[in-house]
């Protein structure tokens, strides 16, 4: 199976989870979605991460985000885990877990990456829009946990620059300014989406603050 890349619509799977019987395409809905993949059950980083995006719930559901995690270990090993997260981590995870151990996701979405493991999948991370389009892919060594206000910050900027035509710079944060795309030239037309103004730090870098931000 070759890499997914941004772009690609996410493959449709059906497979035993924590939470019952999953359907991918149809658990998405009309959601956006967030899938990770864990190297195994049982493991510190993986507990402090589930741990972390448990106690995100609201923040992925103000987002109209679903998240869904994986490992390839088997569905009866996922409940203990579970029970050691929500002891250890303070919290309840009420997000699916996805039981992998015949690699069929795995495989699907190539997170068997032999020269790091031949068994245990990478750390990887993958936003999906609710069209089923894979928007952001992240993969982590084994040894370092994800940043998970970079997640939610990406989901950000990919939810406004698909309603607004803009882009976001670098460290962007919601209501911060963003970028006019270097396509609209038309003065009239920046008039009408920019109602604010905006301004040139270049010909092609203007500055103009976020659309829809509450002032203050």
């Amino acid at each position: 199976m070759p890499s997914l890349h941004l772009g690609d619509t996410a493959p449709d799977f059906e497979q035993a989870s924590s939470l019952g019987p999953i359907k991918f395409h149809e658990w998405l809905g009309d959601s956006w979605g967030v899938l990770f993949s864990h190297p195994a059950d049982f493991t510190p980083v993986c507990t402090t991460e589930l741990g972390l995006t448990s106690k995100l719930k609201d923040e992925f559901a103000r987002r109209n985000v679903k998240v869904i995690a994986l490992s390839v270990d088997k569905l009866e090993s996922h409940g203990p885990w579970i029970e050691d997260i929500n002891r250890t981590q303070n919290t309840v995870v009420g997000f699916p877990i996805i039981a992998d151990a015949d690699r069929r996701v795995s495989e699907l979405y190539d997170l068997i990456h032999p020269n790091a493991s031949a068994t245990a999948t990478v750390r990887s991370l993958f936003v999906i829009d609710p069209a089923k389009k894979v928007r952001l892919i992240i993969t982590y060594p084994a040894s370092t946990g994800r940043n998970f206000d970079e997640i939610l910050r990406v989901i950000d900027s990919l939810q406004l620059t698909d309603h607004h035509s803009v882009a976001t710079p670098g460290n962007w944060k919601q209501g911060e300014d963003v970028v006019i795309l270097p396509s609209i030239q038309d003065p009239e037309v920046i008039k009408q989406k920019f109602p604010l103004g905006y301004t040139a730090v270049t010909p092609y870098l203007r500055l103009t603050p976020q659309p829809g931000a509450k002032a203050g």
